[in-house]
């Protein structure tokens, strides 16, 4: 995303980009970018613009614990901001994309500090974050500490004390039970 007197513009080159990975023509890309703009003049969705968005698309569900670890997921670089081509990019992979694109993005909600690797304790405090989406769908779910004990020595298969990205995507699409469980938590939440 380019800017023009200070305002957010798409260039050419963005147009060209998102047509590829969305599988939306380029009327389609302007008016999608016409309306996040109208939304977000500077371009930039804040944190809590997008908890607002949270809110209305989950009414229901206590997904307020969730939203840093969301807002993570489409903050690519880290600056503290959705801008536009971050909020397409990972809408269409969560929609579209294959299963390995949309778990590499699932590993940034788990990887807390966003270093490629999740330890334990980033695993305890996402299962403490995510427990009363877990527990208003089971009643019986085990103790928050065993589902996050369980959970990482599933993925932790080289059992070094950290899961990568490639050990988080085997887990997940594997028959490992609890991976599996969380992932989907997640992607509910989309």
């Amino acid at each position: 995303m380019g800017s023009k007197n200070g305002k957010p513009v798409l260039r050419e080159e963005d147009v060209a980009a998102l047509v590829k990975s969305s599988g939306l023509d380029e009327d389609q890309v302007k008016e999608s970018f016409n309306a996040f703009i109208a939304e977000h003049p500077n371009g930039k969705m804040k944190p809590k613009d997008f908890r607002e968005m949270m809110s209305k698309a989950l009414p229901k569900k206590d997904a307020s614990k969730m939203e840093k670890h969301v807002f993570r997921i489409y903050d690519s670089n880290n600056d503290g901001y959705i801008d536009f081509s971050e909020f397409m990019l990972i809408f269409f992979i969560m929609s579209d994309g294959t299963p390995e694109e949309v778990l590499t993005k699932i590993f940034r909600v788990f990887d807390v500090n966003s270093d490629g690797t999740i330890t334990q304790k980033e695993m305890t405090k996402l299962i403490k974050d995510m427990y009363g989406l877990l527990k208003s769908e089971d009643p019986n779910l085990a103790a928050k500490d065993l589902i996050s004990k369980s959970a990482f020595a599933e993925m932790d298969k080289d059992q070094d004390g950290k899961v990568t990205t490639e050990e988080f995507i085997a887990a997940c699409m594997g028959q490992d039970d609890l991976s599996k469980m969380l992932a989907l938590k997640v992607i509910d939440i989309f």
